[in-house]
């Protein structure tokens, strides 16, 4: 049985869908700051980063089966070919994907922003700590001014 056009929007908008649901979750862990979430949260992305790369390579395969050519215009000249429910499936895609490339694009944000606040709370700790510990971790005082509280 030869795979139809339409079918093959959905099995790839379901996909997308997926894909979504985990940019959710991996914007809810950085969030919540539950970051050991996030490795199992990546090879999840990835599987399906994975999977909509095939779901693609088919979908252009199968537009030039059906004598269209490849990318975005010979999925619109397929898709309006299909007739109506094919085209409002090809569109339903390309919401979910315009979704999927706006959350991605804000929770690389998020990581960058969370980078950002790291590398500069690193700079302030190794300046503060050159100024107020010594290398064995003890608090350093002026010369002569003060009583270690503990000896060691």
């Amino acid at each position: 049985m030869k795979p139809s056009l339409l079918g093959h929007l959905r099995t790839e908008t379901a996909c997308i869908e997926e894909f979504l649901s985990v940019l959710d979750r991996e914007a809810r862990a950085m969030s919540d700051g539950a970051f050991n979430d996030l490795a199992a949260i990546a090879a999840q992305k990835t599987v399906l980063l994975e999977r909509m790369a095939e779901l693609d390579a088919q979908r252009e395969a199968l537009q030039a089966a059906l004598g269209f050519g490849p990318g975005r215009t010979g999925a619109d000249a397929a898709s309006a070919a299909s007739g109506p429910e094919t085209e409002r499936a090809w569109q339903a895609l390309l919401e979910v994907a315009s979704q999927a490339r706006d959350h991605n694009l804000r929770n690389g944000s998020m990581v960058y922003a969370q980078l950002d606040f790291t590398q500069q709370a690193l700079h302030f700790l190794q300046a503060s700590a050159q100024l107020f510990y010594g290398p064995d971790g003890v608090r350093r005082t002026q010369a002569g001014s003060g009583n270690r509280l503990a000896a060691g």
